[in-house]
């Protein structure tokens, strides 16, 4: 099993879009996936959900993340039936309680696919990382149970159902919470634009990670063995980039169909890999992966407004023209309050997405199975 997160310290660049997408490519090729969404914003979880059912699982965790303890003592097995956001598995963790005993059953998506949803009260575990980072340096229990157990998690669900790749959605933030999850995952890919402002995070992040790389080095070398098992054994390996929702222009001369500012900036992109993102962080990257967008050019254009209907009905692009036609028959009302309407005409172009996400995924799959020591 793999951990793998998208990130990037700039927002607005499609990262939860194209995470739900990458998922369900994985899903449909026969690959056992989770979602866990650690973004704030919630994004991703938007993309899988209905709000109603969202709100319904908020609701009903509301006391236990005011007071877990005695939410949990009056009623301790109920609440673990039935799905849960990832805030409330924390939460234990948070306030320096016992493990829960029972891991509560995922979201499910589809077939291979599941969904751990997030919480917009999820900044209260990031003030614990906080206040309890500095007692990790001297093995404090709880500081290091805290950074490691979002991935002591991804583990625990992932020998209860099999799953073959996690994937962590974060917020474009260099903060603490970010820090632990970055540091604490096998792999991740950054979802770019073609702008100055894409160069500027790859440096944010290729800064960051040196920095995150000597604290937990530090930590790892001044704790027991024992407490090492929770960490990784490598430090997060950078996969690559990816060029997300760029504007095409088919009259160009260079092979990516982009304005030639933007196309400017793509060639750009793999010096400033080179520049901040130390070899260390991205020791199997040939040279050909490290210039290429992953995928190449299989989602790098906008899709209009195809993500939009795509969320709004809670599939990806390519099942947009059946659920449309679903929802017709079995909910017109779901159509009309959302304001949904789909020209038929466009449904061969939704579908065509299918074979686009898939090429991407596979492209994603060859680079992931470089961080088993395929080199």
């Amino acid at each position: 099993m793999k951990i793998i997160s998208l990130f990037n310290n700039k927002g607005g660049v499609g990262k939860s879009t194209l995470g739900f997408h990458l998922g369900y490519a994985l899903n449909e090729m026969g690959h056992k996936t989770l979602f866990i969404d650690l973004d704030p914003q919630c994004n991703l979880t938007l993309n899988g959900m209905d709000i109603e059912e969202i709100h319904s699982i908020w609701e009903e965790e509301d006391r236990y993340i005011e007071e877990f303890q005695s939410a949990y003592k009056e009623d301790p097995k109920k609440i673990l039936t039935t799905p849960r956001s990832i805030h409330f598995l924390l939460k234990p963790t948070e306030d320096g309680e016992s493990d829960l005993t029972t891991l509560p059953p995922p979201v499910k998506l589809d077939e291979n696919l599941d969904l751990i949803p997030g919480r917009l009260s999820i900044h209260r575990y990031e003030n614990k990382l906080a206040e309890r980072w500095n007692g990790a340096y001297q093995g404090d229990n709880l500081a290091i149970r805290t950074i490691t157990k979002i991935r002591e998690l991804c583990n625990q669900y992932a020998r209860q159902y099999g799953y073959e790749y996690i994937i962590i959605d974060t917020s474009p933030s260099l903060g603490i919470l970010n820090k632990t999850i970055i540091s604490t995952v096998d792999g991740f890919f950054i979802p770019a634009q073609p702008d100055m402002f894409s160069l500027y995070g790859i440096r944010n992040i290729g800064n960051s990670l040196q920095l995150w790389k000597k604290e937990f080095e530090t930590i790892y070398n001044l704790i027991s063995t024992s407490k090492r098992e929770n960490f990784p054994q490598k430090f997060v390996q950078f996969l690559g980039f990816t060029i997300y929702g760029a504007k095409k222009y088919a009259t160009t001369n260079n092979p990516y169909d982009l304005a030639d500012a933007h196309y400017s900036y793509v060639l750009k992109i793999p010096e400033f890999i080179k520049d901040y993102i130390k070899r260390e962080n991205r020791e199997f990257l040939d040279e050909e992966m490290l210039i290429e967008p992953i995928g190449k050019t299989a989602v790098m254009h906008t899709h209009n407004t195809f993500p939009s209907m795509a969320q709004a009905l809670h599939v990806p692009m390519w099942r947009v023209p059946d659920e449309f036609e679903k929802k017709k028959i079995q909910d017109q009302e779901y159509l009309e309050i959302n304001h949904i309407d789909i020209n038929s005409a466009n449904y061969g172009r939704y579908r065509v997405m299918r074979d686009k996400y898939k090429s991407f995924a596979e492209d994603f799959l060859h680079r992931v199975e470089k961080l088993n020591g395929d080199h």
